[in-house]
């Protein structure tokens, strides 16, 4: 076990005015996990120098985190405020500069005291995005007081492809020393993937109350206004909540086939209350419990397997879908206004990265 300096200035003091060794050190701190070696070879240090402190100097003198190394370092990990985009990776910078990687990773922690963040995708707002997102978001919070938030339904759709999506930022392959990139196999080596992959469409709806079944949009079949009335609403979502609850308010969000006249005139009808797309912030995925959490699960899910075509990518978002544990969708339900307070904090602004 390491020393704490709390330790050390305890042991240096013990060992200066009242003698204690190693066997009287374990015996009175038997509880610090201390070990023999470690306390003989500080204690060596102790008697020999005065201090467990490093003597200035002390050391191999550095060759790589010199002071002209760490400027450059800092003017090429950076990017110059009038260039966007113009750093370099820590690969790249240890290649130019001719010192290891281990060396630039140093210097950008300990040196310049820099940490990586990673970057996220979001969608791109304009200024009238951003007026209508806190109009809206304010709205929203006050018609919607945290003890109506349980009764809101969220529903969204989402399209589920047979291939997996690619994120191949941590995709790695481990060969043996010596062994060439040209000399491995291409199945090995490549990640393919079709041009153009068979898909799924499906339709959900989630809320503190429970969720609906999923539903499935059949390939080929366009998503228009009659038939998002006709099958998903009355078909499917609408008799699927009515079943846990006799009170309830539909969202949605701004779709074309949402906000056509006809729908709209439907679901006033046909619902106790309901979020209409006039209501809803435009762009705004990061304030639909489905967007933000459920559709980001359900796909790390589904594609733990290899999916092999569309009938077993159906079974398994069905199997995962029966799966969810409802403490995911509180979860995300509990986000809502939370996000909502974000949104307006930030007039209308992305607000994700600071939660």
């Amino acid at each position: 076990m390491a020393f704490t300096d709390e330790d050390k200035h305890a042991i240096t003091f013990l060992r200066k005015n009242k003698n204690y060794g190693v066997t009287r050190l374990l015996k009175e701190f038997p509880d610090k996990g201390w070990t023999l070696g470690g306390l003989k070879t500080l204690l060596s240090k102790i008697d020999r120098t005065g201090t467990f402190q490093r003597r200035p100097g002390s050391g191999r003198p550095r060759s790589a985190r010199t002071t002209e190394n760490v400027e450059l370092v800092e003017s090429l990990i950076l990017s110059q405020e009038d260039e966007p985009q113009t750093h370099h990776t820590q690969r790249q910078i240890s290649r130019e500069i001719g010192i290891s990687q281990s060396s630039v990773r140093r210097i950008v922690k300990s040196d310049l005291r820099l940490r990586c963040l990673k970057k996220r995708r979001a969608h791109e707002l304009t200024e009238q995005n951003k007026r209508m997102r806190l109009q809206r978001s304010v709205q929203l919070l006050r018609l919607y007081p945290a003890s109506l938030v349980n009764f809101i339904w969220f529903t969204d759709e989402k399209l589920f492809t047979v291939a997996t999506p690619n994120n191949s930022q941590n995709d790695r392959l481990y060969v043996a020393n010596g062994v060439r990139k040209r000399d491995v196999a291409a199945k090995r080596l490549l990640r393919t993937r079709p041009t153009f992959s068979k898909s799924l469409m499906v339709s959900v709806g989630v809320s503190a109350l429970g969720r609906t079944n999923i539903h499935f949009i059949e390939p080929g079949v366009k998503i228009n206004g009659q038939y998002y009335r006709d099958v998903l609403l009355m078909q499917g979502l609408l008799p699927d909540i009515r079943e846990l609850s006799e009170y309830f308010i539909f969202q949605q969000d701004g779709a074309p086939a949402h906000r056509a006249r006809e729908t709209v005139e439907l679901l006033q009808a046909e619902t106790p209350g309901f979020i209409s797309p006039a209501l809803w912030p435009p762009n705004s995925p990061d304030l639909n419990p489905v967007d933000y959490k459920i559709w980001g699960y359900m796909q790390e899910m589904v594609y733990r397997v290899k999916i092999r075509d569309l009938n077993h990518l159906r079974q398994r978002i069905t199997e995962v879908w029966n799966e969810i544990d409802q403490r995911v969708i509180d979860e995300s339900v509990n986000q809502w206004r939370i996000r909502l307070r974000a949104c307006a904090r930030e007039r209308g602004a992305q607000f994700e990265h600071k939660l």
